[in-house]
């Protein structure tokens, strides 16, 4: 039998890291987005794009780089994100280093699109990490496993809006692109050096056969195997219907999630009028709850099932939208916030405590799908919520969370249909894909 490199653990943690320094590559660019508006005279819209093509390029690149997994392991795709991670960065780096404020000019704005569009790769890893350790993890333990990463994976952004003001305060916006450099470049070696596929992959890779490296790596531990190649998973996960109710789930969740760690700041200031420290807090307290939860979530999915664990989340994010819709005072919109926190992140982990065991053969490309057009929600949620505010008026930044409502709403009927059709009652075609 060969050797094979790693344990559960270890897999776990460095996808982990991994996926945390992935996400730290797009904590400055957002928020730092509107200091290019000045020098190079961007319009309004141009700023909102600018914003968002770190949330497009993570959320859509999401689905190839999933599949992918079921076909090397995670770690290549891992590495290919992080490294163009990198080359965005360091290309904001040069041009906020040599040209900010002083020679910026209009023309460098597709430039800017394309860097931002590279950071976001970095959110991107998020898939490949759900599948690297799903394939690592024997199915009673996804819940743990997955709330784990992703948990402390999604710590990133509410650390790092701690971090933003002190770094730009103190070292300006060049060296903090700098600084953020170098954290990204030190997280993707440290990934280099701890992170392993789990043992079918280790094995496939130094030459065994299909059959042979499956039977030594169920003697290992592994429970999971791809059915095939990166395009056979994302059509075997993509005929499952159950894979496209996750989506939705995690759309209401984790798109959300995105949502509103982008327009809780904008809410605090222009409807409660708290002050730019307050407001930094609070969303930061959204964005560190949400993550922290969905670690005892994934544990609390293992004990009751991930269908119930949905309907109870959906339940809470949904009071917590209402009580939002009508709020006027800091006092209610915090208890609603803390609600939505919660809700959101226990579904986020109950929706990928369900994956693997929904879709068992083919868990890169659902993790794709689910990932990458769950994740899509951070981009098409906050123009939505946008419609609500018209001619200045503060009022609609409360009635905007009436989305969040109907997205709730919608999602918990899907969850119910879930729990009500078990999965002995799908079709074998759906439970196991033919393979070549």
């Amino acid at each position: 039998m060969a050797t094979t490199k790693g344990t559960p653990t270890t897999g776990l943690w460095a996808a982990t890291l991994g996926f945390f320094f992935g996400f730290a590559s797009v904590a400055l660019f957002g928020p730092t987005s509107h200091q290019f508006a000045g020098p190079m005279h961007l319009s309004a819209s141009q700023i909102g794009l600018l914003v968002a093509v770190p949330s497009l390029s993570g959320s859509l690149l999401r689905i190839p780089f999933a599949a992918w997994v079921d076909t090397s392991g995670g770690r290549k795709p891992f590495l290919v994100l992080l490294l163009l991670s990198i080359v965005g960065m360091a290309g904001l780096a040069v041009v906020t280093l040599t040209l900010y404020p002083a020679r910026l000019d209009h023309a460098l704005y597709p430039l800017l699109l394309i860097l931002g569009l590279l950071c976001g790769s970095g959110i991107a890893t998020f898939s490949v990490g759900i599948g690297q350790v799903s394939y690592w993890f024997p199915q009673r333990r996804q819940g743990f496993a997955l709330g784990t990463y992703a948990g402390v994976g999604n710590l990133a952004p509410g650390m790092f809006s701690f971090l933003l003001p002190v770094a730009l305060s103190g070292f300006g916006l060049g060296t903090a692109y700098l600084a953020w450099l170098a954290f990204l470049v030190v997280g993707t070696a440290l990934y280099f050096a701890l992170g392993q596929n789990a043992p079918y992959f280790q094995l496939r890779g130094a030459g065994s056969a299909r059959e042979e490296a499956r039977s030594e790596a169920r003697a290992a531990g592994q429970e999971l195997f791809p059915a095939g190649s990166a395009v056979d998973t994302l059509v075997h996960s993509a005929r499952v219907w159950r894979t496209w109710v996750l989506v939705l789930l995690y759309f209401t969740s984790f798109g959300g999630f995105l949502a509103l760690t982008a327009w809780l700041p904008t809410y605090w200031l222009e409807y409660l009028r708290t002050s730019t420290v307050l407001a930094g807090a609070l969303t930061a307290l959204y964005s560190i709850l949400a993550s922290a939860i969905r670690v005892p979530g994934g544990s609390f999915a293992d004990l009751i099932g991930g269908e119930t664990t949905a309907l109870a989340s959906l339940a809470t994010t949904l009071v917590g939208a209402v009580v939002m819709t009508f709020s006027g005072g800091l006092a209610l919109s915090v208890v609603g916030v803390v609600l939505m926190a919660i809700g959101m992140g226990v579904n986020n982990a109950a929706v990928f405590k369900l994956v693997p065991r929904v879709v068992p053969h083919a868990v890169g490309g659902a993790a794709g799908w689910v990932g990458g057009l769950g994740a899509f929600g951070g981009f098409v949620i906050p123009p939505v919520m946008a419609l609500f505010i018209r001619g200045g008026d503060a009022g609609g930044y409360a009635t905007g969370f009436i989305v969040f409502v109907a997205l709730a709403a919608v999602a918990i009927l899907a969850a119910l249909l879930l729990r009500v059709t078990p999965l002995s009652a799908v079709p074998a075609v759906e439970r196991q894909p033919e393979t070549t």
